[in-house]
């Protein structure tokens, strides 16, 4: 049986891990990243327009520190973050069709408003900068390093910080990457992308795991 080590912070798998399995592949969490909240007061949303949202843990940490003023307009990165915003009663207006920072700054409509962007501390810049958004920090992801990790076929990484974090490890493995910023990175740190997701969402993660364990299946031993 094909073995697949999912890498987000823990509690983040579960979902991917079901899917898998019901696949038929052996899904075995290893976290590579852990979220580590960002104290502070509620986030003032007076005067914004717009609330950007990246991250599924970023929707958690806005839930946890709560929030003051009028809730502007909200805008999530993908379906995943949409989801999660919609169960803390957030209910997204925008939600691009690429789920990247810059598909969301491309689906904004022009002339926006002032955007408040809450998420994380180490995110790249580029809503900021396309939108002139201003930046909140609610969590930072910190690298982990497990004492031993586990044998496996392929790893899933969902993130650059996942896939600098394996990386680090100096494992001989196939790496299946979310979307296009998390496999330039893999690739910049010397990893083999064996699939990338078509959709940066749960459904292309799932997606490009059954073809590249397909190839492994089929490739002579």
């Amino acid at each position: 049986m094909i073995r697949v080590a999912l890498t987000r912070a823990a509690g983040g798998n579960d979902e991917l891990a079901e899917r898998l399995a019901v696949l038929g592949l052996a899904p075995v969490e290893c976290p590579l990243i852990a979220i580590e909240p960002i104290a502070g007061p509620p986030v003032d949303l007076d005067g914004y327009a717009w609330l950007v949202l990246t991250s599924r843990q970023g929707v958690e940490a806005l839930g946890a520190r709560g929030w003051s003023g009028a809730l502007p307009r909200v805008a999530a990165i993908g379906p995943g973050t949409a989801a999660a915003a919609r169960a803390h009663g957030l209910v997204p207006e925008l939600v691009p069709e690429v789920s990247t920072q810059e598909g969301l700054a491309r689906a904004f409509p022009s002339g926006p408003g002032r955007v408040l962007f809450a998420g994380a501390a180490d995110a790249r810049d580029i809503l900021a900068r396309e939108l002139d958004a201003d930046v909140v920090p609610l969590y930072r992801t910190v690298p982990l390093r497990p004492a031993a990790f586990p044998a496996v076929d392929l790893v899933v990484v969902a993130s650059a910080s996942a896939a600098r974090a394996l990386a680090a490890l100096e494992l001989d493995v196939p790496v299946v990457s979310i979307g296009p910023i998390t496999s330039a990175a893999a690739v910049e740190e010397g990893l083999e992308v064996a699939a990338e997701a078509e959709t940066h969402d749960l459904d292309g993660l799932e997606r490009a795991v059954r073809v590249a364990a397909s190839s492994i299946a089929s490739s002579p031993s």
